[in-house]
């Protein structure tokens, strides 16, 4: 019968550890949603209220405690009316599965041409905005643009987004390895510090990607700056190797060659 004590001694350890750290991780997770929604306010809004109500109860303030009973329900409403947008995107993420899933889904597409563009559009100063769908699909993105289902190119994105032609404006929207929409138009982000030197182009590619898994790259017109943004955060004026890297790996794609090559004469150097 020891063999049956061993069991239940190592079941009464193991239970409680896992317990302990599938806790820790959903209640990380969740905090990584709070803080890419920007519902971090809200989160200590409800901990002063929380607090405020301790002390009272702690120290018998009756009459606070009354005013306090009597605002709280009417405060929970405010709260979610207040925080409406935000409380609306905790829950499409975790409905996206965001909560345990850890990168998106593969693009399968030559990364280098969509660089390429890029830097040539940053060099002729041409704005751009170019959005990889991963998990969550935009339909109805895709619907209010013109449909293309093509190839990538880089003489193609650039020559989109020329001024004289009529899909420069919009978003380019690359899904499953192709171009699949041109001239699109996509929500602006609610977010209340963007910097005002941003024009629609960066706060729409912020909107897209508060609302989505998605991932936006951004050429200025203004300063020719190329920026990525994704989970509600906007990167500004990138390296390209940067770019590359970054996109690499959010989009599960293979990197460059030009990029591993330089990479490895790097680490040669060092090594030498």
């Amino acid at each position: 019968m020891n063999w049956l004590n061993d069991v239940w001694v190592m079941r009464s350890i193991i239970i409680p550890i896992a317990d302990i750290a599938i806790l820790s991780f959903i209640i990380y997770q969740g905090y990584q949603i709070l803080v890419q929604t920007r519902a971090v306010q809200l989160i200590k809004g409800m901990i002063s209220i929380f607090v405020l109500y301790g002390v009272a109860f702690a120290f018998n303030l009756r009459t606070l405690l009354t005013v306090l009973n009597l605002m709280v329900p009417g405060l929970v409403i405010a709260i979610a009316i207040i925080f409406q947008p935000e409380l609306r995107k905790i829950f499409t993420r975790i409905g996206q599965g965001r909560l345990f899933r850890f990168r998106g889904s593969s693009q399968g597409f030559d990364l280098e041409e969509v660089i390429k563009a890029a830097e040539l559009l940053s060099e002729l100063n041409r704005g751009a905005l170019i959005v990889f769908v991963r998990a969550v699909g935009l339909k109805n993105i895709v619907e209010t643009g013109t449909s293309l289902d093509a190839e990538i190119s880089s003489s193609l994105l650039v020559t989109i987004f020329s001024f004289d032609t009529p899909l420069h404006d919009g978003a380019v929207i690359i899904e499953n390895g192709r171009m699949v929409a041109a001239g699109t138009f996509l929500p602006l982000s609610e977010q209340q510090d963007i910097r005002k030197s941003f024009g629609t182009r960066h706060r729409a590619a912020l909107g897209v990607v508060e609302d989505s898994d998605a991932v936006a790259l951004v050429v200025s017109e203004e300063t020719g700056a190329i920026s990525l943004a994704f989970e509600s955060l906007l990167y500004y004026n990138l390296e390209k190797r940067e770019i590359a890297e970054k996109l690499s790996e959010l989009l599960r794609l293979e990197l460059p060659a030009v990029y591993r090559q330089s990479e490895n004469r790097h680490e040669t150097g060092t090594l030498a």
